[in-house]
């Protein structure tokens, strides 16, 4: 760091102020060194589309990552961007969107959920919690597309992994760690991931379908067919009036498969995909492009949850444990869709207690799935496990916690009691 910087730093770094925003890599270590010093607790947030879940807690100080924004690379013919952490989604998605490419993750926005608005986050915030959309069955995780990162651990050292060439991203990744840990563990300051083309052009094969058993059965099949599908979604009847799309003629539950591809090679793949399915054209709708990709916009944000007051859970089980799973949990007052081709449920609950919670996670963990609250009356976070887990994946946490921010200054408590 110059002189320069030392001074402006220092004219900066006052801490009688609660928020502090960073505009320099240097800025965030140096800020995050003085909290370890002081052993200062210390929040980490962007725009704050994501900030509402996880527990409560205390911090004196907040290290806001807004004003650290900007693309510091991309090169679309490797296939990757690389940019700082406060960078918006929208800024990324625009740049890529010029060359016709895409985060193939399908990060969901979660504003609409929390405020009703539209609020993409940043892409330090999609890394730190690692949530991707319908086509993660396809192309996996967030984790999975990210490249490389900078961050600073809990000491205010720089840490660096990983790189930016798709094709020399091989072996064991500290990526795979940071993400999903929602700030516990490292300030992230720039992240390099994997972009992909956009397909010319996706339809969706919609089933007129009454009854989740059946419709478990037809994205099985679907998923495990040759017609490589690249979203596979169930919504009960009780979703139907939110899809209001002319080429959608089906009146009561929805069973929807997405074909992605050349136009030719999806027409074709959905037409082997009824005759394997054995459904006829009386009992599907086929959404055009248009209105496909505003179906799986819809579906990728949750729009059927949008401002909701009630409760949001989500569910992750094997999809051969998902039709007896939401059987056991009917005896609730819920509202529920399956995505990942029966792999996640997203599950809305009217009314919950720390007991009913419980029972919940139980149920979850005996159809073998974990279970993260995503949204919960605020007075009762205290009382429950946001994200679910046993005793000895808390241990192993609870080390790398230790390795990573030895005074747990870092988001304290978001995650775990004690982590």
């Amino acid at each position: 760091m110059s002189m320069e910087e030392k001074q402006n730093f220092q004219t900066y770094l006052d801490f009688n102020q609660t928020v502090l925003k960073p505009k320099t890599e240097n800025e965030i270590s140096e800020v995050v060194r003085e909290c370890y010093k002081k052993n200062i607790p210390l929040e980490i947030n962007g725009s704050k589309s994501k900030n509402k879940i996880g527990k409560n807690f205390q911090t004196e100080k907040t290290l806001d990552m807004s004003s650290y924004s900007g693309i510091i690379d991309y090169k679309p013919e490797e296939l990757y961007i690389k940019a700082k952490a406060g960078t918006s989604l929208e800024i990324i998605n625009n740049a890529l969107e010029k060359n016709n490419q895409q985060l193939a993750f399908e990060p969901t926005d979660f504003g609409c959920l929390f405020s009703g608005k539209k609020n993409l986050g940043t892409i330090g915030g999609v890394m730190a919690c690692n949530f991707a959309g319908p086509r993660r069955f396809k192309v996996g995780s967030v984790r999975d597309h990210v490249l490389g990162f900078k961050g600073i651990n809990g000491k205010g050292e720089i840490i660096k992994s990983g790189g930016t060439v798709v094709k020399n991203v091989t072996g064991y990744d500290l990526s795979k760690i940071l993400s999903g840990s929602f700030g516990t563990l490292a300030v992230l300051s720039e992240i390099a991931v994997k972009v992909l083309p956009k397909s010319p052009c996706n339809k969706t094969l919609v089933i007129d379908n009454p009854h989740i058993k059946k419709a478990l059965e037809y994205l099985n099949l679907a998923l495990s067919s040759s017609s490589d599908c690249s979203g596979g979604v169930f919504y009960p009847e009780i979703f139907r009036n939110y899809f209001s799309l002319n080429d959608l003629t089906i009146k009561g539950a929805l069973t929807a498969i997405r074909i992605e591809g050349p136009a030719k090679s999806v027409d074709k793949r959905i037409e082997k995909l009824m005759k394997e399915i054995n459904v006829n054209s009386k009992e599907v709708s086929i959404l055009e492009p248009e209105q496909s990709n505003v179906f799986w916009k819809n579906t990728q944000n949750l729009n059927v949850f949008s401002a909701t007051k009630s409760n949001l859970l989500r569910i992750v089980s094997p999809p051969s444990e998902t039709f007896d799973l939401i059987q056991k949990l009917k005896k609730f007052d819920i509202k529920y869709f399956i995505d990942w081709g029966g792999n996640l449920v997203w599950l809305e609950i009217n009314k919950v207690s720390p007991k009913i919670l419980r029972e919940i996670t139980d149920i979850v963990r005996s159809a073998k799935g974990y279970l993260t609250v995503i949204k919960i009356e605020e007075h009762l976070k205290a009382q429950i496990d946001i994200f679910a887990i046993d005793s000895i994946k808390y241990k192993i946490t609870e080390k790398i916690k230790k390795s990573f921010d030895p005074r747990r200054i870092l988001n304290p408590g978001k995650m775990y009691i004690g982590i």
